[in-house]
């Protein structure tokens, strides 16, 4: 007689026989057609597609920090040799923001559960002084179940978790945050241009 199976085991198996697929496709969309934002719509589709399969992403399994603590918890889920194409999920309670910065590579989210309001800001300065800028609100896009978004390298967003309930949110990039030492943050106000907090590239837990 067969033993029964561990559904908490199940789950992982299947998540990460899912998230390995939707990084084989993502992988041969950028090889195909590069980084464009014709080819980074594809990926987003590719995003929401896993990030709807809710039951492979419970809460019990990706928690933010506890008691409404400030600050992102990410898990890491798969990543390339060399950090190429990393996916996460990362999970923030509501209340957290962050300032306008880059990534320096390609990024894509996409919503299991909650809503994150992002910004993403145009430079209206030629970028001729170092350390300065000007930006403008260019648009915002609420993340959330069916609703993604997508960022090409030097493109300049702000995040800022405005629902009522804790956030997962599936992140997929160009190359893994952890090999991100040129990533910027820039202030609207004070145009300051400085170094992004290089602590917040730290995954805090794996899967």
């Amino acid at each position: 007689m067969n033993a029964p199976v561990d559904i908490a085991t199940e789950i992982a198996t299947a998540r990460a026989e899912a998230v390995a697929a939707a990084l084989d496709r993502i992988r041969e969309i950028e090889t195909r057609d590069g980084v464009t934002r014709a080819s980074l719509d594809a990926i987003k589709a590719e995003m929401l597609a896993l990030a709807s399969h809710e039951r492979l992403f419970p809460s019990a399994e990706f928690p933010p920090l506890p008691d409404g603590e400030k600050g992102s918890k990410r898990y890491l889920l798969q990543e390339d040799p060399g950090g190429r194409f990393a996916m996460y999920m990362l999970a923030l309670n509501p209340g957290n923001s962050t300032k306008p910065h880059d990534h320096t590579t390609w990024a894509v989210v996409a919503a299991v559960e909650g809503q994150e309001l992002n910004k993403v800001y145009r430079r209206t300065d030629d970028g001729a002084v170092p350390g300065h800028c000007e930006l403008e609100l260019a648009h915002e896009v609420v993340v959330e179940p069916g609703i993604g978004i997508a960022l090409m390298p030097e493109d300049i967003h702000s995040i800022h978790t405005t629902g009522s309930h804790p956030t997962r949110h599936l992140h997929v990039y160009g190359l893994a945050l952890e090999k991100l030492d040129r990533r910027l943050a820039y202030d609207a106000e004070t145009g300051v241009v400085k170094p992004y907090n290089a602590s917040f590239m730290q995954p805090t837990a794996n899967r």
